[in-house]
């Protein structure tokens, strides 16, 4: 990576024919790039470490699609900046500001778009107040609202894994986690799905900033042993602006990726025999599973974004000062330069980022994902999907890698426990899939004092505890499929 000079002095001689960084854009939205994005990363991987993009229509940026080259941008503080106030397209009116990625891409003051000494105080919040959450407690929440959700339909035979679990199931640890209500949290996960979708942003985002004053203004008022209550508790004084847009990176990158990190570990370990068929030998394929995903199919698969603080070269393709650069992690994962088939505990990928912004929460994302998978095919072992793995429709958008749909059959079991009374006028009947109100959690509110963890945080996950085998959760009489065999090495605690 060379240096430039600064903007502002004679530009450099033209580009060479062919240069990739003057290649018309490549685009990152639409249903052709959702349906096979590593076809398109391969196209632009022969053009070079990193290669021009349309993220949306009139929205341009520079997507690195090099391992290398992305460590460089993600570990290079000096050279590339997070504050998307140097966004010079926005700031200029290039990009209008109600283009669909604006909400994913423009300034807001949390840690995830602030540098230096800025970041890293917004940062220590947010590192600081995480190291105050049981694992343990985390592990059995999750466990315990995997069963409320699976006992919705686990009596139906068939069930979208997607909407009435993956989906669900980080609502309802966020709501612990943040103290929130669930009628804060029904609104929030809408609006946060309409700004990962790039569907009607405006509302979206004026759906979760009018949610989250809310619950800070709730907090003033009843504060709890809560993520809410502690940043606002911090050393750092967070102010009430900071306090919303904290939430905002923290509920957003709690819900909407870790969905996506679920379903796509689901739908690997129902398609693909490599993981079925390790069951039966006693390793752990839920672990191998997500780290497939995680290199392969990362939940964010695009994003990263940073502004070169000078003109510069990257691997010999010339950056602008202020126009963004997007890392894709799938496509940097993927670098044929890695020389390595090997994912299954290898932790070197880039899905959690790198460098001073790489997530602060990996570990606890880890362990929700890794529960709610082993949970779920605990419960239901002959569990299949109800359509072929081709046929799965993923959402199209520049920065996810999301599905539509998860659709599941199974022979219909009965629930393991009586399910909580519906709660609330529009509450459904306990066996049919969740939609919008929650079930009550009568052990568990909003604020429970068990996320404070007892003793000083350590920096590792408790793994899952092995132990006695019991029955299957199938009711049926036909022959297991090789799920049956998760029963023999895992039992929820």
């Amino acid at each position: 990576m060379t240096h430039r000079p600064d903007a502002g002095t004679a530009p450099p001689p033209g580009p060479p024919p062919g240069c990739p960084a003057h290649q018309a854009p490549t685009p990152l939205h639409g249903p052709d790039f959702a349906a096979d994005p590593h076809a398109v990363y391969r196209r632009l991987r022969a053009q070079g470490p990193a290669s021009p993009v349309e993220l949306a229509p009139g929205a341009h940026a520079t997507l690195v699609t090099d391992y290398r080259a992305a460590l460089d941008v993600l570990r290079s503080p000096d050279s590339f900046g997070k504050d998307a106030r140097r966004w010079r397209a926005l700031a200029d009116g290039r990009v209008a500001p109600d283009n669909p990625v604006v909400p994913m891409m423009a300034y807001r003051p949390n840690c995830l778009f602030s540098d230096g000494d800025a970041h890293r105080r917004l940062r220590a919040a947010v590192t600081d107040s995480l190291s105050r959450i049981d694992p343990n407690a985390l592990r059995g929440y999750v466990e315990r609202s995997a069963d409320t959700l699976i006992d919705r339909f686990a009596t139906l035979g068939e069930a979208d894994l997607l909407g009435s679990y993956a989906k669900m199931l980080p609502l309802l640890v966020f709501q612990q986690l943040f103290g929130c209500p669930p009628e804060i949290g029904d609104r929030l996960v809408e609006g946060f799905s309409g700004i990962f979708d790039g569907v009607d942003h405006e509302r979206a985002d004026a759906l979760i900033t009018q949610s989250l004053v809310e619950l800070v203004g709730l907090k003033h008022v009843k504060p709890g042993a809560d993520m809410t209550s502690w940043l606002m508790a911090h050393p750092a004084r967070l102010t009430d602006e900071e306090m919303l847009h904290q939430l905002v990176v923290l509920i957003g990158a709690g819900t909407e990726p870790q969905q996506n990190l679920i379903a796509n570990a689901l739908r690997l370990l129902l398609s693909d025999d490599r993981f079925a068929g390790d069951l039966a030998g006693g390793s752990m394929p839920v672990e191998d599973a997500l780290d497939e995903v995680l290199w392969l199919d990362p939940p964010m698969a695009n994003y990263g974004v940073h502004y070169p603080l000078h003109d510069l070269d990257l691997g010999g393709v010339p950056l602008r000062a202020g126009e963004p650069v997007v890392v894709s992690f799938a496509a940097a994962n993927t670098d044929p330069a890695l020389l390595s088939d090997q994912r299954a505990g290898n932790r070197a990928h880039l899905a959690w980022s790198a460098g001073p912004h790489t997530c602060p929460a990996k570990d606890a994302a880890r362990l929700i994902a890794a529960v709610a998978v082993e949970k779920l095919l605990d419960r239901l072992p002959d569990l299949e999907l109800a359509v072929p793995v081709d046929r799965l429709v993923w959402r199209p958008g520049p920065f996810h890698r999301a599905l539509t749909a998860l659709p599941v059959r199974f022979p219909p079991v009965h629930p393991t426990r009586p399910a909580p009374a519906p709660a609330g006028p529009h509450a459904q009947p306990h066996h049919q899939p969740p939609h919008q109100h929650q079930p009550h959690q009568p052990a568990d509110t909003p604020g429970d004092s068990r996320w404070t963890a007892s003793s000083p945080p350590s920096g590792s996950i408790p793994q899952a505890a092995t132990s006695t085998a019991r029955p299957p959760a199938s009711g049926s009489g036909e022959p297991r499929r090789p799920w049956s065999f998760l029963a023999e090495w895992w039992r929820g605690q």
